[in-house]
């Protein structure tokens, strides 16, 4: 994956501001079923936020890092416990003026 420009990153913050948190970290914390649920969600939607519950243990930044890093994704932003994470999917079907898939 190549590395994402500021102007790319702050593109994906304001598209983020809208979103829900799709991904909730719970009390089992970051387990292999959250990573599933994680995959999944990237794949259809591309940027996606994670709120993180107040069990888990680490600092909000660390364990984005660590979702990120498991599932191949970048860490778009950290505030407070929410996290956003974005995985470029070149295996969805784009047609030129399409909605982004985290808008449709």
């Amino acid at each position: 994956m190549t590395a994402m420009t500021g102007k790319e990153r702050a593109e994906l913050r304001a598209d983020c501001n809208g979103l829900k948190a799709t991904v909730h970290v719970g009390v089992q914390g970051l387990s292999g079923s959250l990573f599933a649920s994680l995959d999944d969600a990237l794949r259809t939607h591309e940027l996606v936020k994670v709120q993180m519950g107040k069990p888990v243990e680490g600092t909000p930044k660390a364990l984005a890092g660590q979702l990120a890093a498991k599932v191949g994704a970048e860490v778009i932003q950290v505030i407070g416990k929410t996290c956003t994470l974005y995985r470029h999917n070149p295996e969805l079907k784009r047609k030129h003026g399409d909605l982004p898939p985290w808008k449709r």
